[in-house]
């Protein structure tokens, strides 16, 4: 990435069109583009600054960051809430459109994590799990018939 023209250049810049010359003449004079000449010499009549700005880093967060408390609020009411959820509940109440990753972001900023609560099912049957004690004997019912690629024998060798 290109870096910032000097402060230098910049004054000289400025202190050109200051003094009469055209930006345009003073950006071929200088060697730089005349757009940059034209930034430079609106902000400096508008700040009285030369400095450059700051390069690259987060420019659109803050858009996210005034609605924290109610992300918050809707996660504290809500832990198992998504991501879709909580972007569709910014939208009806606050017409505020976000992308399911923004907000994945701005929880991973703020240490929230969103996880779900998840129980491996019991294949053979979703009950067994709640009723059965270590050491207690299956119903024959319970075991599937049928064979998967999991539970059929393997092939005899010829």
């Amino acid at each position: 990435m290109a870096k910032p023209l000097s402060e230098d250049w910049r004054i000289r810049v400025v202190w050109a069109v200051d003094g009469g010359m055209s930006r345009r003449a003073a950006a071929e004079r200088f060697g730089v583009s005349v757009s940059s000449a034209i930034r430079f010499v609106k902000e400096w009549r508008e700040s009285d600054a030369t400095r450059a700005k700051r390069v690259g880093g987060d420019q659109r967060s803050q858009r996210i960051e005034a609605h924290h408390e109610t992300i918050m609020r809707a996660i504290e009411a809500k832990p198992d809430m998504t991501l879709v959820e909580i972007a569709e509940m910014l939208e009806s109440e606050h017409g505020a459109s976000f992308a399911p990753s923004s907000i994945w972001r701005f929880l991973d900023r703020h240490g929230v994590t969103l996880k779900k609560a998840r129980t491996r099912p019991n294949r053979i049957d979703p009950m067994l799990q709640r009723r059965a004690k270590p050491g207690a004997n299956l119903r024959r019912s319970s075991i599937p018939t049928s064979w998967s690629s999991s539970t059929r024998p393997a092939l005899r060798p010829r």
